[in-house]
This record gives C-alpha cells, structure tokens and sequence, in this order.
C-alpha cells in the first residue's frame, strides 16, 4: 500500500490538467474521518477473482473468438462481462460459459453486437478510466481500492464492496469527470456495521503473526 497511493496521487497530478475541474462537495454528510485502504477481500478471494478471468477468458466459444472482443472483470465473484461480438448468440453463450466456472457468484453480461472496438477507442477507454480513478483518490473520501473502475465506448462501470455513502461519493466523481457518457453502478453495497467488520479483519491479515516461541532444546 505504500507504494500504490504515491503512484495515484503522482497519477493525479499528471492528469490534473485533463480533468474536469474541482467538483463541489460530493455528498452531504458523507464520513469523513480514517478511510482503509486495505482491500476488503480476502487474499483467497482476491486470488479466485484473478483465476475467474483467466478462466472466463479460455472459455470463449472458438467460433465466435477472432469476431469478438470481450472483457472480464471479477470483483469478489462477481463478473462483468464487456466487449463486442457478433450476435446475440454468441452473448448467451460466452455468458454460459462463464456462469459455469466454480465460486461465481453474479453475472453482469454487458456484452454489445457489433465489430470490436477501435485502438483509438480503447485507448480513450484507458485513458477515461485513469481520470476517474485519480478524482477518486483525489476526493479523499474514499479509497480507490474499493472501486474497481472499467471504461467501455465512454460508460463508466464501478464495481467494489461499498457502504451507502461511499457508493454515492463514486457514482459522483464518475458522472463529474469530463468524457464519461453514463455510469453503471454494479458494486456491492453493504451496511455500515459490515463494511466495518471487512477492514478490521483486511487490517488483522496484514498484520506480522507473532514469531512462534523456540523448541525446547536438551543436552544428552
């Protein structure tokens, strides 16, 4: 973590120029205080995510691969699913697909019909993803590692375990950032009493184990 926050807010400053201006107060009575910047998946799940998407990726039906262009993202087995392909057919079954790989929990097909996007339009994805991503360190209102933010043809869709008040700073740093055409709200939004009981066990597994007491040792 000590090297990710330096690296967004660098992030920040390089992109200030670009972004759309400082925006007024979020939301009113939003928390303020100590935020967590730990992530609030386990290690286990965070790994199951990881594998879903490689798995999700290998499970694209062959003939609907070489026209198609489609994204995974899992977010505590949870997955969105984005890109081009070439009919509805090929939706369904990529969405088939993925709702087969053990530990998913949620589908979120938001597969479009059409040929894949441009270089150019991805790259302006890349680059509209940055931006909301550095406003959102930027807020200081929440931690940008409980939003996971995916750009497609300039729809901006969030995805996280959230409570209430941070879900509603995210959604409006998203919607204030210059280039965003519309915002997906997919995250996980829990109560506050939960979320609170996800950063202290995020915060306990970070935490050194105590070094185990020696062996006794005898002479003979």
């Amino acid at each position: 973590m000590k090297t990710r926050l330096p690296l967004a807010l660098l992030l920040t400053a390089l992109l200030a120029p670009a972004l759309s201006g400082c925006f007024p107060a979020l939301v009113a009575g939003t928390a303020a205080g100590v935020i967590s910047l730990h992530d609030r998946r386990t290690t286990g799940t965070q790994t199951d995510d990881e594998t879903t998407e490689w798995k999700a990726a290998g499970r694209i039906p062959k003939e609907f691969k070489d026209k198609s262009r489609v994204s995974f993202v899992s977010y505590n087995r949870r997955v969105l699913i984005t890109g081009e392909v070439p009919s509805e057919e090929a939706s369904q079954a990529i969405e088939r697909q993925t709702r087969s790989i053990e530990g998913v929990r949620e589908i979120y097909n938001e597969l479009t019909l059409g040929t894949p996007a441009t270089l150019s339009m991805r790259s302006s994805d890349a680059f509209l993803e940055s931006k909301v991503k550095a406003r959102l360190v930027d807020s200081r209102q929440i931690s940008a590692n409980h939003i996971k933010v995916v750009a497609e043809r300039g729809q901006v869709y969030l995805l996280g375990v959230v409570n209430e008040k941070e879900a509603k700073v995210a959604i409006t740093v998203a919607r204030t950032t210059a280039g965003v055409r519309k915002v997906i709200n997919v995250m996980e939004i829990l109560s506050d009493a939960d979320i609170n009981r996800l950063n202290e066990q995020a915060l306990l597994a970070t935490k050194k184990p105590a070094p185990a007491t020696p062996a006794p040792s005898e002479n003979r």
